[in-house]
C-alpha cells in the first residue's frame, strides 16, 4: 500500500536522529528546513553534521543508542547500517507511539522522506513510495526548473490578500482568478 501524503507541523515535535554519518547528515539537512528541535545520538559524528550541530545549537548524545532513548520523541530517523538494530529501535518506537523512518528499510518506516521543492511558502513533495527515490529526485529537478523563484513573492502577496479581504465567495473567486493569471504568466515566459 502507498503512503498517505501529508504535511506535518514540526514546531512542537521532538525529533531524534540515530546515526552520524553521511545519510544521517542528509536527513538532518532536510529536517532543518522545518525544525530545529532535533537531537542526534551517535558515537561518531561526520564533520558536516558537526558543523550543522554547532550552527543550529542542536543536542547531541555522542554514544551508542540505548534502550529507552526514543521514548521522549515523536519522530525518529534511524540512519544506521545495522539492520537488526534498526528493527529493534523501530519496534521500541512503536511501543512509545513514535513515528519512525528507518533508512533503506521500508518495512521499518511509518513515513518516507519525499523529494521536495521549497520556494517561499510553496512546498511540493514528490514520492514513489520508496520504489525509486532516484526518479523522484529527477522529477523534483524537472519541476524546480518550471517554477520561477518569483513564486515566493507572489505567495506573500496572496497571504496579504487572505488577511485583508473578508472571507466568503467573493474572496475565493478573486484569489482563484489571481492564481490562474499567475500560472498563465509562467506558461508565457516558458514558451
Amino acid at each position: 500500500m502507498n503512503y498517505f501524503p501529508a504535511f506535518l507541523k514540526f514546531d512542537n515535535l521532538e525529533i531524534l536522529i540515530i546515526g552520524g554519518g553521511k545519510i544521517a547528515t542528509n536527513k538532518l539537512k532536510h529536517l532543518l528546513d522545518f525544525s530545529q528541535k532535533i537531537t542526534i545520538i551517535s558515537p561518531h559524528i561526520s564533520t558536516e553534521m558537526q558543523l550543522l550541530i554547532e550552527k543550529f545549537n542542536l543536542k547531541v548524545w555522542q554514544r551508542k543508542y540505548e534502550n529507552g532513548d526514543i521514548k521522549n520523541f515523536q519522530i525518529a530517523i534511524i540512519a544506521i547500517d545495522n539492520l537488526s538494530l534498526q528493527k529493534s529501535i523501530y519496534d521500541e518506537g512503536k511501543s512509545y507511539n513514535v513515528l519512525c523512518n528507518a533508512v533503506d528499510s521500508r518495512e521499518n518506516c511509518d513515513f518516507l522522506f519525499p523529494s521536495y521543492i521549497q520556494k517561499g511558502d510553496l512546498t511540493i513533495a514528490i514520492s514513489t513510495s520508496g520504489t525509486s527515490p532516484a526518479f523522484a529526485k529527477e522529477i523534483r529537478k524537472f519541476l524546480q526548473e518550471l517554477i520561477p523563484n518569483s513564486v515566493a513573492g507572489f505567495l506573500t502577496q496572496m497571504k496579504r490578500y487572505r488577511k485583508e479581504l473578508p472571507k466568503g465567495e467573493k474572496r475565493m473567486k478573486f484569489l482563484s482568478e489571481i492564481a490562474q493569471k499567475e500560472i498563465k504568466n509562467w506558461r508565457r515566459t516558458d514558451g
